[in-house]
């Protein structure tokens, strides 16, 4: 699903020049789970952000399931954003004035889905994070744990091949960062890429293989 060779990316700020990635080569398999750990600055975040077609790397390759990214247009690479990844955030980033169902409802109203063959699509999705109960409930009505099972019900309303969750559960307490691993092992159990950035190594331990970054370099 991912080869990665040889990345750089540099941001210049001012007159000094920061290597935010360092010669990173990466691997994934379809279907695996896999974890990148680091500390605050360590370019995990910066690889995710290339991995997800958010941004591009100041040097090296980068091959998404045999496409090399480099060589898209920015119009294919938002249909890739749209239709191959799913993103998870530490922030949820639902819409505050939607509910739940709405939210869900969001990736495939850009992709032009009825609207009857959407709601059922989103129903099932939220169905599948055990908040079915709670498609007409808006994010203030929801607790943080729930939250962020609708935003993973976003994620995969799409059924996109692949999930990029940054810091998933950064802002849960402890039961209800469970519960999101779990339903991202399950993700991955059924088929699913998933793609995990954490500096928790906890957190971390949970997927089929860990990747430890820092400073731009991976280490393990």
């Amino acid at each position: 699903m991912i080869h990665v060779q040889d990345l750089q990316k540099y941001y210049t700020v001012g007159t000094n020049t920061i290597k935010a990635l360092d010669g990173v080569s990466l691997d994934i398999d379809d279907g695996e789970y896999v974890t990148v750990v680091g500390t605050s600055g360590s370019g995990k975040s910066t690889l995710m952000n290339i991995l997800g077609c958010l941004d591009t790397p100041s040097s090296g390759s980068y091959l998404l399931d045999g496409e090399d990214v480099a060589a898209l247009s920015d119009n294919t690479l938002s249909d890739i954003r749209s239709v191959k990844i799913g993103f998870i955030f530490q922030s949820f980033n639902l819409i505050q004035g939607l509910t739940a169902l709405e939210n869900v409802e969001l990736p495939l109203l850009y992709r032009k889905v009825p609207k009857k063959q959407r709601s059922e699509i989103a129903m099932r999705a939220l169905d599948s994070v055990r908040l079915s109960d709670r498609a007409l409930h808006r994010p203030t009505e929801l607790s943080g744990g729930q939250q962020q099972r609708v935003a993973i019900a976003r994620a995969i309303a799409a059924d996109p091949a692949m999930i990029l969750a940054d810091e998933p559960c950064g802002n849960l307490d402890s039961r209800s960062g469970a519960e999101v691993l779990d339903i991202l092992s399950e993700l991955s159990r059924k088929g699913k890429t998933v793609v995990m950035i954490t500096h928790n190594e906890d957190t971390a331990r949970k997927a089929q293989r860990l990747v430890r970054i820092s400073d731009g370099k991976i280490l393990q």
